[in-house]
Order: C-alpha cells, then structure tokens, then sequence
C-alpha cells in the first residue's frame, strides 16, 4: 500500500464557503482522491486553516508550515509522497510577502521533504508541489488580502521554476478550478471534486503506477 500526505491549509483541510463550515470526508478534494486511487492507497489529511508556508502569521498563531512540517512527515512515515498546496494565507497584507518569496518558501517546504530518508525502506519520498488557484474577487476579507490577486497571478510559473529546481512535481490548481466568488479564497465542492481527480491522475504519473 502507498501512502500520500496531503499538507495544506484550510482548502486541505475542507473549508466551505457556502455553509462556513468543513465538507464532509468524501466531498473534500483528499476524500475524491483517495476513493480515485483506490485501495492500493492510503490518503492521510494534514489541511491546517490559516497555514503558511514558513512565517508566522501575528494574528493566527502555531500557523507556521515549515515549524511543523519536521514534526507531520516524521509521525506519518514511512510514505511515499506529500502533496504541497500552500501559500495562499501568505499573501495576506500583514505578512508583506512577494510572489517570488512565496515561491521560494513552497521550495524549501519541498526540499525538506526531499532531503529525509522518511519514505519507504529509507528512501526519498516523492513531493507534489500544487500552486494554490489565484484568489479573486475577495469579498469578506478584502481588506485583509490587499494585493493579493496580482501576486497570485505571478505564482504558478514562479512555483513551477522552484519545483524543477528540487525535482518535485508540479501542478498548477488554477489551470483546473477557481476559487468561489463567495468568498474568492476558498473552493466549493464541485471544485474539490475536479481537483481530487486531477491530483489522484498526477500522483499516479509520478507513482509509476
């Protein structure tokens, strides 16, 4: 059996926009994939609301992805891939981040993971490196993601330079799904089903399977 972390923030972790409350299981993209992949594999969430990539946020304490990711990869070993999908809380205003400083933090998250010898029979795991969709159109917290369109709109080529540069694989979430226009942050179910079917196709591929 292969086992695949999934490490995120609050679109892990199944936040709805409709109800402001967390999809079921099943109707998360991590649910969709593991039913996609099947038996043969073992799908365990790590979606975390508010997560960065690696800077403490002051308002949203214990927030900080890399802080944690020493921690989460060692408990959940020995597997053989993480999927990566963070950097929308850091383009928050109070935070000051640059798209390429984004970038370049899902890059060390990446190499991190790479450098263990946590994946099974004391290799390398494989990493998913997946640019969260732009966020557009932010409504009840516009005030507090400033900016934050035109530097989405700079990650995914930024993100993929930085996942060549480890030898992870990539996915770009925004050339399949689109934030809600409720909110402009967070994906609503028909939006986690496409992604987890995207994401069950790619793990394959990189599986060999």
């Amino acid at each position: 059996m292969k086992t695949i972390i999934c490490y995120g923030d609050s679109n892990t972790w199944g936040a709805d926009p409709v109800t402001a409350s967390r999809f079921a299981p099943d109707k998360r993209w991590t649910g969709v994939m593991a039913k996609a992949l099947g038996d043969e594999y073992r799908v365990i969430e790590e979606g975390l609301n508010g997560r960065t990539t690696v800077v403490d946020d002051p308002l949203a304490p214990h927030r900080n992805g890399l802080s944690y990711l020493p921690a989460c990869i060692d408990s959940h070993h020995p597997f053989d891939l993480i999927t990566i999908m963070l950097g929308t809380n850091d383009l928050k205003a109070r935070l000051n981040r640059t798209a390429t400083d984004i970038a370049e933090s899902a890059h060390l998250l990446a190499e991190t993971v790479i450098k263990t010898n946590l994946g099974p029979g004391g290799s390398r795991p494989k990493v998913l490196l997946i640019c969260p969709p732009k966020v557009e159109g932010v409504t009840t917290l516009a005030d507090m993601f400033v900016g934050a369109e035109e530097k989405a709109a700079r990650m995914p080529a930024l993100f993929e330079t930085f996942a060549q540069w480890t030898g992870s694989g990539f996915l770009d979430a925004g050339a399949h799904i689109r934030c809600s226009p409720i909110d402009g942050i967070h994906f609503e179910e028909a939006e986690h089903a496409i992604l987890g079917n995207v994401v069950a196709q790619k793990v394959r591929e990189m599986l060999q399977e």
